[in-house]
């Protein structure tokens, strides 16, 4: 089959790879129909590639059909159309039990002392193949797979893998009380769709920061206020709009791809030109983030505020503001989405009426082939790229092609 595959620094092709096979009695192989391009990949393109082996298969936001089942499987036959959750997660653990999918004590991976695997990212979570790929082995085919109905397109649904659980999370752990005020940093997919998840849910202000007009538009046509990152006077006005204290809550939607922290950044370039196993462990024990995001939301904030952090951030050593967060007596939650927690919230809301915007969330959609030039058109935030979709047998729409695929578990 075809599959995306990670191959070196800001470098992925399309290659072929084996089919993936039922491994376990459990296990059912989905053939993918639709998979996102994620915000957290472009770590995986930039930053950790010391925790990468040349032809793995990239991608964690599927979704398809069910075609072949383990012989233990039962709640699903051939045929059923599925959205897999990015965490693998068995669904039965004391973990699982408790709505921390993320943390599933079967699948946690050990070596590296991380939380549950996840699908296509890096040897931190268990190096799984991904699901850029025409199929994907799917392990725990009873607990794992999130079965949708018949008849709508896949813009309807594949958003359950990620986009839409993630956000959620974020709006959740943010606690914006009734009519409100949360500031979203980054209009990224996951911050565009927090934003619309926070105004849907009673918040009274939404603001939404970032440097790119494109996606500052794109969010104000939702009712987002939205606000330039370069804006010099930025916290002044966020303040003029939050009556002199500042918001309720912020959202950090952005991680470690925060601009504005350029040593942090040559500190990345330059570990990432380390051999693998030197690399990854300086990353490990001495890592810095690029922080000006989360810095921001500290600041941004009112005092007893919460800041919500749904961004990746990697580093072992990151430099905190802690003497600003004591002081101001901030509330901080953060977290990988725990997908299948957030599924019968959000269901109700994938319907006809489409109060979230999911039919056109996606700003491309490429055949797998297109993944190096949108890879690159994804990390320099061109062509409007909010939002990537990639399907086996696609044409092109909204923008360039390219390359790209992945496989099993």
């Amino acid at each position: 089959m075809k599959a995306v595959t990670w191959q070196g620094r800001r470098k992925v092709s399309v290659e072929q790879v084996p089919d993936p096979v039922l491994q376990e009695p459990t296990d059912v192989i989905v053939r993918i129909t639709s998979s996102g391009l994620c915000g957290s990949d472009l770590h995986l393109y930039e930053v950790l590639g010391p925790f990468l082996d040349a032809g793995d298969v990239l991608g964690h936001e599927p979704m398809g059909v069910v075609e072949e089942v383990g012989a233990e499987v039962r709640r699903l036959r051939p045929g059923a159309r599925v959205v897999v959750p990015f965490n693998v997660s068995c669904g039965t653990c004391a973990m699982c039990s408790r709505g921390l999918h993320s943390q599933c004590e079967t699948t946690q991976v050990h070596a590296y002392d991380t939380g549950a695997a996840l699908f296509g990212y890096t040897k931190l979570y268990g190096q799984v193949p991904g699901a850029q790929a025409e199929y994907l082995r799917v392990p725990f085919g009873d607990a794992l797979p999130i079965p949708v109905p018949e008849g709508p397109p896949d813009d309807r649904f594949v958003y359950l893998s990620d986009v839409l659980p993630t956000a959620w999370q974020a709006v959740e752990y943010a606690e914006v009380p009734p009519g409100g005020s949360v500031v979203v940093l980054g209009l990224g997919p996951i911050g565009d769709m927090a934003a619309r998840i926070a105004l849907l849910r009673g918040a009274g202000l939404v603001v939404g920061i970032d440097p790119v007009a494109e996606r500052r538009s794109r969010a104000a046509t939702r009712g987002v206020h939205a606000l330039d990152l370069s804006d010099d006077g930025l916290i002044d006005r966020v303040r003029d709009l939050t009556d002199g204290r500042g918001p309720d809550a912020v959202i950090d939607a952005v991680g470690m791809e925060a601009h504005g922290a350029p040593v942090a950044k040559g500190l990345h370039t330059m570990v990432a030109l380390l051999p693998d196993g030197l690399a990854g462990r300086m990353m490990r024990r001495y890592g810095v983030d690029r922080l000006s995001a989360l810095h921001l939301a500290v600041e941004l904030v009112r005092r007893g505020g919460t800041v919500s952090l749904s961004g990746v951030y990697g580093g072992a050593a990151d430099p905190m503001p802690l003497f600003a967060m004591f002081d101001k007596q901030l509330r901080l939650h953060m977290g990988q989405a725990n997908v299948l927690r957030w599924v019968d919230d959000l269901l109700p809301l994938l319907t006809d009426d489409d109060p979230l915007g999911v039919d056109d969330f996606a700003t491309h959609r490429l055949p797998l082939d297109a993944a190096p030039e949108a890879y690159d058109m994804f990390q320099a935030k061109r062509d409007g790229a909010v939002k990537i979709l990639f399907s086996p047998d696609a044409r092109p729409s909204g923008g360039e092609a390219s390359t790209a695929e992945p496989p099993a578990v």
